[in-house]
């Protein structure tokens, strides 16, 4: 896509940012985007912007996960996360939605991206659990901070060391108290230990239905012996 004044618009994962911008992409802060200055610059093409995603995925319910909660993925599904099922030529422009419908906001605690406090927007997967067929189906794509998110993957906090970091976020969020907060950690991590003792199906029908295309996930085995691990690590 060219406007007006024949930029091209450009599809630049955060992690090709250097290797575009040395190729001649630049970068729009209004927008938040790359684009090519002009058209007909040989080394950007590889990053030309494919169609928008639709803002409401195919089948998404947006009100799926409403709230701060501890929302914690099995570990029988770790690795399956949607940033590492898609193309990062297709992660970017997912990400672009779904910050971009949210206005630019965390979508929980309505605040901006801040990165002088390494607070951004980042793109939280809501999933909804078939425990009759095992079936793990993404339903909604979310806009959160960086904070908000730590909440959510309370295990890795633990592992990173901010534990306490997210505890506080959480009860300033949603009003808990320490003791209400604590229940509610405890719930999450009993609901995950009782997910993790199956392997689950991942349902990714709402990306592929709307043209987006999906890596091969690692398959149960390979994910088991790095979630052993892992686990050892979580709440210790």
């Amino acid at each position: 896509m060219v406007d007006s004044g024949q930029r091209l618009w450009l599809d630049v994962a955060y992690q090709d940012k250097d290797e575009a911008k040395a190729a001649g992409a630049r970068w729009d802060a209004a927008a938040r985007r790359w684009y090519a200055p002009r058209p007909g610059i040989a080394a950007l093409q590889r990053w030309a912007a494919a169609p928008e995603v639709p803002q409401l995925l195919p089948g998404e319910d947006r009100s799926l996960g409403t709230g701060l909660f501890v929302d914690l993925v099995p570990r029988t599904c770790w690795f399956t996360n949607v940033r590492s099922c898609v193309a990062t030529k297709d992660w970017e422009r997912l990400r672009r939605m779904v910050v971009g419908r949210a206005g630019q906001r965390c979508e929980v605690c309505d605040r901006s991206a801040a990165p002088q406090q390494k607070r951004w927007l980042e793109v939280h997967e809501r999933w909804s659990y078939d425990d009759a067929d095992l079936v793990q189906r993404l339903g909604r794509l979310i806009c959160l901070c960086t904070d908000c998110h730590t909440v959510t993957h309370f295990g890795l906090a633990q592992i990173k060391g901010l534990e306490q970091q997210a505890f506080g976020h959480l009860m300033s969020v949603t009003g808990m108290t320490a003791s209400q907060a604590r229940t509610h950690v405890e719930g999450a991590f009993q609901l995950w230990e009782r997910r993790s003792r199956v392997t689950w199906r991942l349902d990714l029908s709402i990306l592929t239905d709307a043209g987006i295309t999906l890596n091969e996930p690692p398959d149960a085995n390979a994910r088991a012996v790095v979630a052993d691990r892992t686990t050892r690590d979580v709440r210790r």
